[in-house]
């Protein structure tokens, strides 16, 4: 019980209070970022009827992998933000560090989520249906992952 409670707290995204001290130029990026907070409150308190249960969570990914690619851009990109406060967006959970780590990877500079590439999640232990480049598959044929709704995240698209 004590190692699961570790890992939930682990994952959990930390609770920022007015002693939190935030680094040089979070200024910058703080209205982007609570825009983002509210669009992601907005999106789990939306009624999901009708929908199917994957699909439900389809917007959370999505703006997950927004607001992690938001400050990706900005600091190896753009180069707009220092390391300093790149890595309190990390250590914070704000930006996904993993997801972050696999941009920077050849091949996977288009990635949706993580669990698209994870060979367990998917049948025939391969990796997901939107990790297929299109000019693999069928013409015509619209392709959506079961996971996140991504329609297409291979790098040679």
């Amino acid at each position: 019980l004590a190692k699961a409670k570790q890992r939930w707290k682990k994952n959990m995204p930390r609770v920022r209070t007015s002693k939190t001290k935030y680094p040089e130029g979070w200024e910058q990026i703080e209205p982007t970022l609570n825009e983002l907070e509210q669009k992601m409150r907005d999106v789990e308190h939306e009624d999901h009827d009708g929908k199917r249960k994957a699909e439900s969570v389809w917007p959370i990914f999505r703006l997950h992998h927004q607001r992690s690619r938001y400050v990706y851009e900005l600091y190896y990109k753009r180069k707009e933000i220092s390391r300093e406060l790149y890595d309190f967006c990390i250590r914070e959970k704000i930006a996904d560090a993993a997801l972050i780590a696999k941009w920077k990877k050849t091949g996977y500079e288009r990635l949706c989520c993580l669990r698209c590439m994870q060979a367990r999640d998917h049948n025939f232990q391969t990796t997901c249906i939107c990790r297929v480049p299109k000019a693999k598959l069928e013409a015509g044929k619209v392709v959506e992952c079961v996971h996140c709704g991504c329609r297409g995240c291979a790098s040679g698209d």
